[in-house]
């Protein structure tokens, strides 16, 4: 099955940005191009942080393969050796409570932020899907991993 590629979806130079690496909802606002007569889709983008306990390596394939298994895109993935999961994807609006439903499935633990973004989202898609449910959300997640050897070992003080 060939999924069909969006044109483009804006996040960088956003006007309600936050600090970098803070946790703060981004979203463009369609009021810039109304002004201009413009009609174009507003497209949902964000940057959130959230934890897991499971180990990179098997996060990673496991994440990507539940956004594949959604309909999202998956556009950039990698880890670092302090444990830290960087995925970039993307999904269509209409998709927004499976994405959800995945990562929490996956064992990420998205932060308080991360899941009142993911309500709003799926609670304002619930109410305008006529008029919004392709359009194209960003998500750039940043997952710190705490694999269970670290954390079991930590709560019996066996490591220092």
């Amino acid at each position: 099955m060939l999924q069909r590629r969006p044109r483009a979806v804006y996040i960088q130079h956003n006007l309600d940005a936050g600090l970098p690496g803070s946790d703060k909802m981004v979203r463009r606002l369609s009021a810039l191009n109304h002004d201009k007569g413009q009609n174009m889709s507003t497209p949902w983008a964000t940057g959130m942080k959230a934890t897991s306990i499971e180990k990179p390596a098997r996060l990673v394939p496991t994440l990507v393969g539940a956004i594949l298994g959604c309909g999202g895109w998956v556009l950039s993935r990698g880890a670092n050796d302090a444990g830290t999961v960087n995925i970039l994807f993307e999904f269509e609006r209409q998709a927004c409570v499976e994405i959800y439903t995945v990562l929490a499935a996956t064992g990420v633990e998205l932060s308080q932020s991360g899941h009142l973004w993911f309500t709003e989202l799926c609670q304002c898609t619930r109410d305008n899907r006529q008029h919004c449910g392709t359009e194209i959300v960003s998500v750039e997640l940043e997952i710190q991993t705490f694999p269970q050897e670290i954390v079991l070992g930590s709560r019996t003080g066996l490591v220092t």
